[in-house]
């Protein structure tokens, strides 16, 4: 299989990660605390707080808020109540109309 080295990046997870540097034909790959693919945001702690608000802001700028909010959640599936409620809160809001 052939990789696109450019768009290859290491996260790494854990605590006691010794986080080495990891190389593809002698080019070292770019090291980053977060990555977004398919539309979901994973960050390297495996807490959807940013994903939470992305979507958040994504759904304020949507007419269709609905769609935006419900994209991957079951993968995602918020379980800090900060996280349910910033969700929410666009819910209410967009039913409401403010």
């Amino acid at each position: 299989m052939l990789f696109n080295i450019d768009k290859c990046k290491v996260m790494h997870l854990g605590y006691n990660n010794c986080q080495a540097d990891y190389y593809m034909d002698t080019v070292q790959l770019q090291k980053v605390d977060e990555e977004r693919d398919l539309e979901m945001l994973v960050s390297n702690d495996l807490k959807w707080k940013n994903q939470c608000i992305a979507k958040v802001k994504q759904a304020l700028h949507k007419s269709l808020v609905r769609p935006h909010l419900e994209y991957c959640t079951p993968i995602f599936n918020p379980y800090l109540i900060k996280d349910i409620k910033m969700i929410e809160n666009v819910s209410h809001k967009a039913h409401s109309g403010h």
